[in-house]
């Protein structure tokens, strides 16, 4: 025996999967001795005269350097608290990592390409951060990930050279 678990209505058909009355799934009437499950009903929407919150935050919501930002909540005559999120310092990082493996990695020549990358990243890094201190920072980083680059590419360029021609006259 199979029961409609919205409306308790009992079908004996056991090929029957779906109610008949309102297209709920079937579910196998247990006729074991437990009391029966108590289906509640939906819950109601309350305050009805509230305007639609979904329509407010769309409207509030605002596009900041490609990221969504969100308006927040302000109870009146509660003065809202200044969040500080940081400052990005992704690209001064970046540098100062390339910087260094380009340091360590001359000896390979690898200082070139890993040099050059990291005065490039320390430059943008170093620009924004004077363009715009409160988003950006790490200036110090990048121009530690400039000095290094640029050391180590110019030294592996000269250790190619001299190589080059310590080859030709060598050998």
């Amino acid at each position: 025996m199979k029961h409609c678990p919205r409306c308790n209505q009992r079908y004996e058909d056991k090929d029957l999967n779906f109610c008949l009355n309102d297209g709920e799934l079937l579910v196998e009437f247990d006729t074991s001795d437990a009391p029966p499950t108590l289906y509640m009903d939906s819950p109601r929407k309350t305050a009805e005269n509230w305007p639609d919150v979904n329509t407010q935050q769309a409207g509030q919501n605002q596009q900041i350097y490609g990221y969504q930002q969100q308006q927040m909540y302000q109870p009146p005559g509660i003065p809202l608290a200044q969040t500080s999120f940081g400052t990005d310092n992704s690209l001064p990082t970046i540098s100062l990592i390339l910087g260094i493996s380009a340091w360590v990695l001359m000896c390979c020549y690898l200082g070139i390409p890993l040099g050059a990358a990291a005065a490039i990243t320390g430059y943008i890094g170093y620009s924004r951060s004077n363009q715009d201190p409160s988003r950006y920072g790490g200036g110090s980083m990048a121009v530690i990930g400039i000095v290094l680059g640029a050391i180590s590419f110019f030294l592996t360029i000269l250790m190619f050279v001299f190589g080059f021609i310590g080859g030709i006259i060598g050998g």
